[in-house]
């Protein structure tokens, strides 16, 4: 019901650090740091900043806009929902490395039950 359609939706949400994700699932069980491991990540890019200039900021969420359309572009800064969203800064990229709400074990805990 938000979009005109091609745009891609990014929900702000917490990050959450491995260890602590852990803990959270199974605070009895001895823990070993292993290291990365090929193909592995520690950081996830969910807007990259090679995408900056078609990403818009709304309060709760990012858009990342389309590259090619095949008809008039809609105007992507006011969802059908009638939400306002504006341009992100330049070379600005959402990613779990600049996210600065990361979940606690007791928040995990509780999600967890």
């Amino acid at each position: 019901e938000r979009m005109h359609g091609g745009e891609i939706f990014v929900p702000k949400i917490p990050s959450v650090k491995m260890v602590d994700f852990a803990k959270a699932l199974a605070p009895n069980l001895p823990q070993k740091v292993v290291g990365i491991r090929p193909g592995e990540k520690l950081h996830e890019t969910m807007c990259p900043e090679d995408d900056s200039h078609l990403t818009l900021e709304f309060d709760d969420y990012y858009i990342i806009k389309p590259t090619i359309n095949m008809y008039t572009e809609p105007d992507y800064t006011k969802s059908r929902l009638g939400e306002i969203g504006k341009p992100v800064k330049q070379g600005m990229a959402y990613n779990s490395l600049n996210n600065s709400h990361y979940l606690t074990v007791e928040e995990l805990s509780k999600m967890h039950g």
